[in-house]
């Protein structure tokens, strides 16, 4: 193979990198702003490429969103692990403020991403994440004892509500819901009068919901 061929195929390979990120930043703006029902056609335009381009990426638009979803997932992830590095147990903390906003940024695409399967890989890695962050803070005292890692699914889902409900109207109305949220989280002598979810009615409420 000459040289000129192999340059060749890493620009293409590095166009379609670049052709990628366009189209997927391009339709989290317009599925925030228009919903899911928005068509490729907006999107494409936003991102500065043809449908042409757009579907040789993505042959579907389910197949654009799907891989939106996924992407919000991995850089959740991200967001989880690097949160682990917080000190005194307050990566916690951290992390739901962090990704509470990047849920707000793509708030277009919360009812896939809140329907994702729980065999997902990467939801498994970022629940596991996100357990280690909820040991971390107990340990430091910064959470009570008795929440458990579905307190913070929902935590969570109540986000995605308010972000969803007051996004025309107040659209940074959820900071304020966290901050309560937060504050219930916090080590208290009054202890809490009912029991948590298990996994698998959270996993239940979020299919039916989603």
């Amino acid at each position: 193979m000459s040289t000129a061929t192999v340059s060749g195929e890493r620009q293409l390979r590095r166009d379609a990198a670049e052709n990628r990120e366009l189209l997927l930043a391009a339709a989290a703006r317009v599925f925030a702003e228009q919903g899911l029902g928005a068509g490729v056609e907006e999107i494409a335009r936003a991102a500065g490429v043809g449908v042409g381009t757009l579907y040789r990426r993505f042959p579907t638009k389910d197949a654009l969103i799907a891989e939106l979803v996924q992407d919000v997932l991995a850089r959740m992830l991200v967001v989880a692990s690097a949160a682990t590095e917080v000190p005194d147990g307050g990566g916690l903390e951290h992390y739901l403020e962090a990704s509470s906003a990047y849920q707000a940024e793509h708030r277009g695409c919360l009812p896939r991403l809140w329907n994702t399967p729980t065999d997902n890989e990467t939801l498994v890695n970022l629940r596991q994440t996100i357990a280690a962050l909820l040991a971390d803070a107990k340990r430091h005292g910064r959470v009570r004892e008795e929440i458990t890692p579905t307190d913070l699914t929902m935590v969570m889902w109540s986000i995605r509500g308010v972000i969803e409900t007051t996004r025309d109207v107040a659209p940074e109305a959820w900071r304020r819901h966290l901050s309560i949220l937060i504050a219930g989280l916090r080590p208290t002598t009054e202890p809490l009068g009912h029991k948590p979810l298990t996994r698998a009615q959270v996993d239940r409420v979020l299919t039916d919901a989603g």
